[in-house]
């Protein structure tokens, strides 16, 4: 283990494998990636920003020159050798039972020994060293979970002192990037004790076992254990009195668990429609994108349709649709569309506020999806010029 080599800054590595960057692209949400990480993403057939979620409005890769001349800059200052061709992505064979080629196996096992056997403190420090390696590469996540450390950081979920217990979280959500280590971490009964660090823990370690709990749930069958553990409430708690940075983790969570049906009904019977319409109507608090993308997936079930409805959205909604973000006014505009088709009351509130000729705008400008809504709600105001007046 490499205890002297520099600390690589956050905006040099890539938000999917937390490696230092060799060729940065950006993609239509404007975030950076490895390029060799993001085109895998893409070749499995996702059609979204894995930090985000936003839907991509294409796929094209755009190099971001700015960033790997810093990148090249920072290396050459730190004695840092360039990463090489072969990227960081992809899984590296262990030769001859050692595990990876960068890691420490003998020192990994002193940690593991110190987790299962020692006291209070050594567990602390263990836990905490065994978060820091499984940040620090691809190697050492394969090498970690490979000596056998995913069991025993589980059990410290439920460790009465909060220091190991942030630890313990803090490490299975850097261990879970790999994405054989996902089913290795459910299978050992993680979601449960996660579900209730999200619940009881320090800040600190709430925030981590929301974003473990989104890690977790890109696998699709996870997203029913983790919604079935009662992990939704405990988000929305989250989404409430988080940081700026825990509401973020929370919504996101949120998002990826309300792709499967039954939790979106989980979510709207634990109350989110008003949270969600909160942090929408306080735009200065930074969460609109977030709160707007899980409205537009709610809405598309009957409970989140009607709940939303009954929230007074309409004006706020054709408030970002006037002045939003393009992918702001894309998601408002779905919401508005699936709230105002069969509800002549919604419509004519919309059209009292100005919607048809924002909308009108919004076919002209808007993304292909905002346009195709736009384009559909507008078909509906005639419905009102033959409707009897209320």
């Amino acid at each position: 283990m490499k205890h002297r080599s520099p600390v690589i800054p956050d905006d040099f590595r890539c938000p999917v494998s937390l490696e230092l960057m060799k060729d940065p692209v950006i993609v239509s949400t404007g975030q950076t990636y490895e390029r060799s990480c993001i085109q895998k993403w893409l070749d499995a057939g996702h059609r979204t920003c894995p930090k985000t979620q936003q839907t991509l409005l294409h796929t094209a890769l755009t190099p971001n020159y700015v960033l790997k001349s810093l990148i090249a800059l920072w290396c050459d200052s730190n004695g840092v050798e360039l990463p090489k061709k072969q990227g960081s992505c992809r899984s590296k064979k262990s030769g001859g039972g050692s595990g990876a080629s960068d890691c420490d196996r003998a020192a990994i096992d002193a940690l593991l020994e110190k987790l299962a056997n020692g006291n209070t403190d050594q567990q602390r420090a263990a836990a905490g060293e065994l978060r820091l390696l499984a940040k620090r590469n691809a190697d050492n996540r394969i090498c970690i979970a490979e000596a056998g450390a995913i069991p025993l950081l589980v059990e410290l979920l439920s460790s009465p002192d909060p220091r190991t217990q942030e630890h313990a979280v803090t490490a299975l959500l850097n261990l879970s990037i790999n994405e054989s280590n996902k089913g290795t971490i459910v299978n050992a009964g993680a979601i449960p004790d996660i579900v209730d660090v999200l619940k009881k823990g320090s800040m600190e370690a709430r925030e981590n076992a929301a974003a473990t709990l989104f890690s977790l749930s890109v696998v699709d069958e996870n997203k029913v254990a983790i919604g079935a553990a009662g992990a939704i409430p405990a988000l929305i708690s989250l989404l409430c009195d988080g940081s700026p940075r825990g509401k973020k983790d929370a919504a996101t969570a949120i998002f990826n668990l309300c792709i499967y049906q039954g939790n979106k009904a989980r979510a709207i019977r634990a109350g989110i429609v008003g949270p969600l319409m909160g942090l929408l109507r306080d735009s200065g608090g930074g969460m609109v994108d977030e709160a707007l993308a899980i409205l537009a997936i709610l809405v598309s079930h009957p409970e989140g349709k009607t709940a939303i409805g009954l929230a007074e959205p309409i004006p706020v909604l054709v408030e970002v649709i006037r002045t939003g973000s393009p992918r702001n006014r894309e998601n408002a505009s779905a919401v508005l569309w699936s709230l105002c088709s069969g509800d002549l009351e919604q419509l004519r509130l919309a059209r009292e506020l100005g919607a048809e000729e924002i909308l009108r705008e919004l076919l002209e400008s808007g993304t292909d999806r905002a346009k195709r809504k736009a384009g559909t709600l507008l078909e509906q105001f005639p419905r009102l010029d033959a409707a009897p007046p209320l």
